[in-house]
């Protein structure tokens, strides 16, 4: 090969460059108006513009990716994931106009890509999977009785925890089987959706395979996939902790088994459901490259995309079984645009600081994103992945917990406070842990992760956001008083941290030292920056590192032992921003019903006149690919609706208006 297009985005474009710049293989890079300017892009050696607006117009549009292909003399494509990874009309497209396609063929994705022909070929090789049903939705309403509740309804073509609901009773069957085949469609391009039974607490295992076209298959171990929230995986573990080696060695093999079965070429993950008792059972396989394919280069020291490449050439697996081992522990933590207090609600937006950590264990593969980015709500909201490796279980954990500590993403909700306190608490560190582990426990684990962040002195934030805002020469003074200091006279000043308002009386002051009172006692503190942001704080002769960034004047995020804490000078003049911006919320406490965040409308559920009950559906608004049911907050009447379906709406838009019904 000599050129290979690349037909995705993101994170895994930038992955698949990186090794196709090591083997000395040119790229040319497709890309969607949205993503017009991404950093990301300048890595390939070619980019090229699609014409059109939507996914279907774009980034999964076969006809204008083969036409790209042929214009730029590229020999291969690689597909990434998502997108048209698992199109078997886009592989026989690459095969029909000589260009090779870098993933499995055509007829495999179609015995294994699709997961009721998948559960079919499972079946026949002797592999367990659940029991379940197939059919349209129409049939599906009206068999589902034959599977025990709770049902999972899934998309045929699904994949990355997207087309998955839970259904636990009959009123729910109707709407859940629609939604999912809805996003189905949306997503994939194909609206077939299956059921079949829900298994509790299981383990979420997967079993890399490499297969070439000379009939050789092996394995690259196993994957632990079990920390998810909305079906999607948000922590992943090569190897799984799980896992004794009889079921390790057994399940591994029924993966190569299965795969050699249709003769898998490329790079493809066996996914098992792991329950209580070690049963184990076929989930689904995804005949493409995983998101979370770097804990397993990290443990074996295998390239998977170079091997996908190799393979694609026509050349034998030069990777023998017997020598392929595992390594030592990694884990991966996605790093998501989300809000975990809102139940992980997408949150896009412009990053407003932005710093990566960095170190010998630490990977991270991402899209070089920086201060200024910003987060589309057009498509999934991972940021990055981070990846860490250590010699067991535990030094890989130790080592996500320090490099979780030192990422730094402001200006948009994330997700990495949440991680660095699970990935404390007891429940992983003894692996007590199962794929419905977070949604089952989300309240309480948010009440546990904000009593250990109280545990934390904060004293400490607290001196260093003070010191900080107290800098003669701030950079961000907004009139002539806080230029020249004017502090040094000031007598004591007034706090907000963590919205509780302190008064600090000054009892001497010359920058960057200061004496003054706290809760009573005499507090001597400096404040030295070591390099930009990063800083000590010394407080009676001991010293803290702290990390200070401005948000606007006046307010200041401080992180301390990981915690963020938001720090607000309310005695200074001219404050540029005197509150925080209200959230956004999913339901509303007035009359007027908000969009939650920017998307589109797909589902009007009620008119203008209608009666409707407390938590009843009004709409639904797709954002980030994931479907959000706005629901009424109280008994109420509909006033008016100020939208329609298929409309486009940003943060805060006033979707529906609502008077509440009194009650006698």
């Amino acid at each position: 090969m000599k050129k290979i297009l690349i037909a995705n985005r993101g994170e895994i474009a930038l992955r698949i460059i990186k090794t196709a710049k090591r083997m000395q293989i040119k790229t040319v890079l497709v890309y969607a108006m949205h993503d017009a300017g991404a950093k990301y892009l300048q890595e390939a050696d070619e980019t090229i513009l699609l014409d059109g607006n939507t996914l279907n117009e774009t980034y999964l549009n076969i006809d204008a990716i083969i036409a790209v292909a042929k214009s730029s003399n590229a020999d291969a494509i690689h597909p990434g994931y998502g997108f048209l990874s698992e199109n078997a009309a886009f592989a026989r497209a690459c095969k029909q106009n000589n260009i090779a396609f870098i993933g499995p063929t055509a007829e495999s994705m179609e015995a294994m890509g699709n997961k009721i022909a998948a559960r079919e070929t499972a079946i026949k090789s002797g592999v367990p999977v659940t029991p379940g049903i197939t059919g349209t939705v129409e049939e599906l309403i009206q068999n589902y009785h034959q599977i025990p509740f709770p049902i999972l309804i899934k998309a045929a073509a699904g994949g990355g925890g997207k087309g998955m609901r839970v259904v636990q009773n009959d009123a729910e069957i109707k709407d859940a089987l629609e939604a999912t085949a809805r996003e189905a469609k949306s997503y994939f391009g194909d609206g077939t959706v299956y059921i079949e039974r829900y298994i509790y607490q299981p383990r979420h295992v997967e079993v890399q395979i490499l297969g070439d076209s000379f009939g050789n298959m092996i394995h690259l171990y196993e994957r632990e996939c079990s920390l998810q929230r909305r079906h999607q995986k948000i922590v992943e573990e090569a190897g799984s902790p799980t896992l004794t080696p009889e079921i390790r060695e057994k399940i591994c093999g029924d993966a190569v088994r299965l795969a050699s079965s249709i003769n898998y070429q490329s790079a493809g993950t066996m996914e098992f459901l792991v329950a209580p008792d070690m049963s184990y059972y076929f989930l689904e396989m995804n005949t493409r490259i995983q998101v979370e394919h770097p804990v397993t280069e990290w443990t074996t020291g295998v390239d998977i995309v170079e091997q996908q490449i190799y393979i694609a050439q026509g050349e034998k697996l030069a990777l023998q079984q017997q020598n392929i081992q595992q390594r030592g522990h990694s884990i991966e933590c996605r790093i998501y645009a989300e809000d975990p207090d809102k139940k992980f609600l997408p949150a896009p937006g412009k990053i407003i600081y932005y710093k990566e950590p960095k170190g010998e264990n630490i990977r991270i593969d991402g899209m070089l994103l920086g201060t200024d980015s910003v987060i589309s709500g057009d498509f999934d909201p991972m940021i990055c992945k981070l990846i860490t490796y250590g010699k067991d279980r535990e030094e890989a954990r130790l080592n996500m917990i320090e490099a979780l500590q030192q990422y730094y993403i402001y200006g948009i909700r994330n997700n990495i406070a949440f991680l660095h306190s699970l990935l404390q608490h007891p429940d992983f560190i003894e692996n007590k842990i199962s794929t419905k582990y977070i949604d089952n426990n989300l309240n309480e684990l948010l009440e546990e992760f904000k009593q250990q962040k109280e545990k934390e002195n904060p004293l400490v934030p607290l001196t260093a956001g003070l010191l900080y805002s107290l800098q003669p020469n701030c950079t961000n003074a907004s009139n002539i008083w806080e230029r020249i200091g004017y502090w040094r006279n000031v007598k004591k000043v007034e706090v907000n941290i963590e919205r509780k308002n302190i008064t600090l009386p000054i009892l001497d002051f010359e920058y960057p030292n200061i004496v003054f009172q706290y809760e009573s006692q005499t507090i001597n503190a400096s404040l030295k920056e070591t390099e930009s942001g990063f800083c000590i704080v010394k407080i009676n002769n001991e010293n803290h590192d702290v990390h200070i960034f401005e948000n606007t004047p006046a307010l200041f995020t401080v992180r301390y032992n990981g915690y963020d804490f938001a720090i607000r000078r309310t005695d200074i003049l001219a404050i540029a921003n005197d509150d925080f911006a209200p959230h956004a919320a999913i339901t509303a406490n007035s009359g007027s019903i908000t969009a939650p965040m920017p998307g589109k409308v797909i589902k009007v559920a009620v008119t203008e006149g209608k009666s409707v009950k407390k938590g009843e559906l009004l709409l639904i608004v797709e954002a980030m690919k994931m479907e959000n049911n706005i629901t009424s907050p109280f008994d109420a009447t509909v006033t008016k609706i100020s939208t329609k379906e298929s409309e486009k709406v940003d943060a805060d838009t006033i979707l529906v208006e609502l008077q509440p019904i009194k009650k006698d």
